[in-house]
């Protein structure tokens, strides 16, 4: 029974990050592509938080059940599924800690944009392509994650 619920909460967390991370992006983008810095201000507001609250949530958690779950079934950390998993879950995080970083800073240049009705500055802008560019290898890297949990394969040279 603890097996299941703990597969459960690893399961959910997996998913939260996918999903947030998908939301989280569509929504930026789509603000973005619009222009408007009161409309950027509240998403950025909106999309920092969420960040803070589900995705922080889930990659402290993952972690944890991801081990226990090993642990529990028998699996060595070694094994090749499960370290090119680790491997790419830290990937994910070296991109998602700048990326938030890059949002908080996004955020402060909209509302300051908004307080003083001024256009969004060209740093916006750099931070906007550079946020874009870092979702691409993070998100790849939690699909493959993902496809890795659930085929379990043969992974060459770390098997």
């Amino acid at each position: 029974m603890f097996y299941l619920l703990l597969k459960t909460v690893h399961v959910i967390g997996a998913s939260v990050l996918l999903g947030t991370g998908a939301g989280i992006a569509f929504f930026m983008l789509v603000a973005h592509v619009r222009g408007e810095p009161r409309e950027l201000a509240g998403v950025a507001r909106t999309v920092v938080l969420a960040d803070f609250l589900f995705t922080a949530t889930a990659i402290a958690l993952q972690p944890i059940t991801g081990i226990w779950l090993a642990w529990s079934s028998g699996y060595s950390l070694a094994e090749g599924w499960i370290s090119a998993s680790i491997a790419l879950y830290i990937v994910t995080g070296a991109f998602w800690l700048p990326v938030v970083w890059m949002q908080i800073r996004m955020r402060d240049l909209a509302v300051h944009a908004v307080k003083t009705n001024a256009p969004l500055p060209d740093e916006y802008t750099g931070l906007f392509r550079w946020w874009f560019a870092f979702g691409f290898p993070a998100f790849a890297a939690v699909l493959i994650i993902f496809w890795l949990m659930i085929a379990r394969p043969a992974v060459p040279y770390w098997d």
